[in-house]
């Protein structure tokens, strides 16, 4: 089973503060203790995944490398989930030590893990979005040592049989009237025992590499959506099946456009004679330019409509459309020429300022009525 987000174990959002991830996973860590739950086994599992998760989210550093690469930012041997090495053997600490004070619970291990699911964060171009592209990435993972295939033995030695456990990778304590099973402290559940490490990998069997991947973007991807590329995660543990690359697309900001969903919108300044005379405009779209016939006496707001000239989305077989926004611009750095013919129009507009200027009047219409009412 493919491991879990370390957010959605705990319930939180992505940006959650430190004391609310402390909440969730005291809130989880009561609930799902092994000695409230002695006849659920499931309660173990979610315990043991609420523990790796809060110890990822609750330090900075691995929080952070969390949120870039997923699973594989993080050392895979400080988890205690069902990737890592320690259970419930490794001291609590801290958080735990508040609510049970310091007590330990324990469980089974099967010696072959699948390799846990990566996530890479891939920011592209509103364009690369519509049309496609295809690019290299580059992601830290944990692959077979090739010194040592995998066992984790030094050349020449093999792992044996865990002289504490007799290789079933658990041990029974006795806490008062509680009887505990729990991942055995010397082989952390394995049932084997490294006499001789291997120099290379340390007895972990996996060491931390690069590979260079090409991922197809296809046409049509938005905000968020996610690319799988089955069998690219991390190796698994002691010839477990390999996890899945989960690439999630995010959209670099546009210097013209706005996406919505398959639409597209932009604003599209005219000149204040343009809009008050008429005229024929270029609008740039993402697979050339346009004209625009805009009509006299076009407000500032008016939105044009160019149909099918948005993106077509990865599951639909239609474009979206591209809406332009009409923002009329006033002038500026006029000339005294230029400032008198615009006191002229006023003047000659003014006898017939409800004719030229609808509204405004419809506005002062409105405010003076508002005033004798009250």
């Amino acid at each position: 089973m493919a491991k879990r987000d370390f957010y959605d174990i705990l319930g939180v959002n992505r940006d959650a503060a430190d004391e609310d991830i402390k909440k969730a996973y005291r809130k989880l860590a009561m609930k799902y203790h092994p000695d409230r739950n002695p006849d659920n086994p499931r309660a173990e599992e979610h315990f043991k995944e609420a523990k790796e998760a809060y110890e990822i989210l609750s330090d900075s550093d691995k929080r952070a490398a969390y949120d870039q690469y997923g699973h594989a930012g993080v050392d895979p041997q400080a988890g205690m989930g069902a990737a890592g090495a320690g259970g419930f053997s490794d001291a609590f600490g801290g958080i735990f030590d508040e609510i049970f004070g310091g007590r330990r619970g324990g469980g089974g291990r099967s010696n072959v893990y699948r390799g846990a699911d990566l996530r890479y964060n891939l920011e592209i171009s509103l364009e690369q979005a519509a049309f496609g592209t295809e690019t290299k990435i580059r992601i830290p993972t944990m692959e077979v040592c090739e010194a040592c295939h995998g066992s984790g033995a030094k050349a020449g030695t093999q792992p044996k049989t865990c002289p504490t456990c007799q290789g079933s990778g658990q041990v029974r304590l006795q806490q008062g009237f509680f009887s505990i099973q729990q991942t055995c402290p010397k082989c952390h559940g394995t049932g084997r025992y490294i006499a001789d490490p291997c120099g290379a990998c340390h007895g972990a069997g996996r060491v931390k590499q690069h590979k260079t991947l090409a991922v197809k973007i296809p046409a049509g991807v938005d905000e968020g959506d996610r690319i799988r590329l089955s069998a690219e995660g991390e190796h698994g543990i002691n010839g477990g099946p390999a996890g899945d690359l989960y690439v999630q697309i995010h959209l670099k900001p546009h210097a013209v456009f706005q996406r919505e969903q398959n639409d597209l919108h932009c604003e599209m300044p005219i000149s204040f004679t343009t809009a008050a005379l008429g005229g024929e405009i270029d609008i740039p779209t993402l697979d050339g330019a346009a004209k625009i016939r805009v009509p006299a006496e076009t407000q500032s707001g008016k939105v044009f409509r160019l149909r099918g000239k948005g993106i077509k989305g990865v599951r639909s077989n239609a474009h979206g459309d591209l809406l332009c926004h009409v923002v009329v611009e006033t002038p500026v750095h006029l000339t005294e020429r230029q400032k008198e013919l615009l006191r002229e129009l006023e003047d000659s507009s003014r006898d017939n300022a409800g004719h030229h200027n609808p509204r405004a009047k419809s506005w002062m219409d409105r405010v003076r009525d508002f005033f004798a009412a009250t």
